[in-house]
């Protein structure tokens, strides 16, 4: 399954699941808003954040989703790599294989 395929089942997922349980996304949703919306650091750091925490958790949909994201903000493959960088050195062999995973996904929906 390519990660454009990922990303488009994840997103009908959550979907699926937000009509189950409207009040708590509406819940989690404010949560999400509030937390990139308020503080100090901008969207792409926060991101980035995101991104690490994805791929320690070995969480591909999480990656699929912040790595869409990162695009959207202007995030760099160099910059990806680097955050990446940071999660193996955390994580060890398991964090390189997601990180190996996060950046054949971000090389996939950056491709026009």
């Amino acid at each position: 399954m390519s990660w454009k395929d990922k990303l488009d089942t994840t997103r009908a997922g959550l979907k699926n699941l937000n009509g189950a349980i409207p009040d708590t996304a509406r819940a989690f949703g404010g949560l999400g808003k509030a937390v990139k919306d308020g503080g100090t650091l901008d969207l792409k750091t926060k991101e980035f954040v995101a991104l690490g925490i994805a791929v320690a958790d070995r969480c591909e949909p999480c990656i699929t989703l912040h790595i869409a994201t990162l695009i959207k903000v202007g995030a760099t493959r160099e910059e990806i790599a680097d955050v990446l960088g940071m999660c193996i050195q955390m994580g060890g062999g398991p964090s390189m294989m997601y990180a190996a995973k996060a950046l054949e996904c971000f090389d996939e929906l950056t491709q026009a």
